[in-house]
């Protein structure tokens, strides 16, 4: 597994989907599951959220949150017996920005992770460049990192599903693995 084809991307935009179609991919392989969460709890709309997250993921579930070393931790949790929800890359690139680290870079460890991760990786992000060209340069130069990331994961995943109204559309299926019978 560990060539990243055992990865999967769930990508698309705010509300559509991805994380139900991402713990639903999880629950198709019936190993433990493992959510990684890279929120950081920064107001109480987004301490709702995380909650409604939780309750939805139920108690079997082992959350591990890291809001920067996903790289790190991705690695110590990956295993044969396991999979992995990420949720999600565009939180996480956020967070790498505020904290004024270099996304390439840490891009760069992300996708090592993936391609040598022990066991199957379910990774969630935004599609944030459908819209309008943001008018400052903080959001453009996250807009621009947002679609970097989703290529370098997209090119290293087995399997990339885009998300629109709750409906999931196959990108990219592997003819093996994990991820080749994919409803």
């Amino acid at each position: 597994m560990a060539d990243g084809s055992a990865a999967a991307l769930v990508i698309g935009g705010a509300r559509s989907g991805k994380s139900r179609e991402a713990l639903r991919l999880a629950s198709l392989l019936r190993r433990r599951p493992v959510m990684i969460a890279t929120a950081r709890i920064t107001d109480g709309e987004m301490a709702a959220r995380i909650a409604r997250h939780r309750a939805e993921r139920g108690p079997e579930w082992l959350t591990v949150e890291e809001p920067i070393d996903l790289p790190g931790v991705l690695a110590a949790e990956a295993a044969p017996d396991r999979v992995v929800v990420v949720d999600c890359l565009t939180l996480w690139l956020s967070n790498l920005m505020l904290d004024a680290r270099d996304p390439a870079i840490e891009a760069r460890r992300l996708c090592s992770s993936i391609e040598a991760a022990a066991g199957p990786v379910i990774l969630v992000a935004n599609e944030v460049g459908l819209g309008i060209v943001p008018d400052n340069a903080l959001a453009r130069a996250f807009r621009d990192e947002a679609g970097w990331l989703n290529q370098a994961v997209a090119a290293r995943a087995g399997m990339v599903l885009f998300m629109a109204a709750g409906l999931p559309m196959v990108l990219k299926r592997p003819a093996s693995g994990p991820w080749s019978r994919y409803p």
